[in-house]
């Protein structure tokens, strides 16, 4: 990374981590040595917070408690949507039902997934990512959710659009065949598959 950096090569860290604000993140990774700042960053909380404010979306959330800061400044009284990210253990019966009663008491449910990744790899192995619990709120209440994380389109444009660069001219290197390098193939963008991380 310092040498990409180096050469003048524009980068962003394009990241569907949804366990923490974006500051923490990027503390964590400072902590870790790499030489990042919160602005070179695209994340899907932030792009989700443009959504409801250009749509006067008032979202019931269920996400991770760390995340929550994000949406600090959206109005979430009386929610007309659902926001579901990788919540952890906050995905429980009692709150995936809340959820459900909200999207089944609406005539046309909107339901904005922070990511639709399957899984995910920590220390202490793979736990089971946004994406499954989405498809169960997808199928009970017969809606299609919005996708702003990885490997939703809009997520690479903005990134594109952050950097000023086409996609032609951009390479996502990731370690997750369908969110990374699958959604950037879908953007016209190259991608490279590194073999660390989930990659198998």
């Amino acid at each position: 990374l310092n040498r990409i950096k180096a050469s003048g090569l524009k980068l962003r860290f394009c990241t569907n981590e949804t366990q923490a604000t974006r500051e923490k993140f990027v503390k964590k990774l400072q902590g870790m040595g790499f030489d990042i700042s919160v602005a070179e960053v695209t994340a899907p909380a932030p792009a989700a917070c443009r959504i409801l404010k250009e749509r006067s979306l008032r979202p019931h959330l269920l996400v991770h408690d760390d995340l929550v800061p994000e949406f600090a400044e959206i109005d979430k009284a009386n929610p007309n949507c659902v926001v579901i990210g990788d919540a952890a253990e906050n995905f429980t019966y009692a709150n995936m039902n809340e959820a459900f009663r909200v999207l089944i008491g609406m005539e046309k449910p909107v339901l904005i997934s922070l990511g639709r990744g399957r899984y995910y790899k920590e220390t202490d192995g793979l736990k089971l990512d946004v994406g499954a619990y989405m498809k169960a709120l997808e199928y009970a209440c017969d809606v299609q959710a919005e996708v702003v994380g990885k490997p939703a389109e809009m997520f690479f444009q903005s990134a594109l659009a952050e950097m000023g660069v086409p996609p032609q001219q951009a390479i996502m290197i990731g370690d997750d065949i369908e969110n990374d390098v699958g959604g950037a193939q879908r953007c016209g963008m190259r991608a490279l598959q590194v073999r660390t991380g989930k990659y198998r």
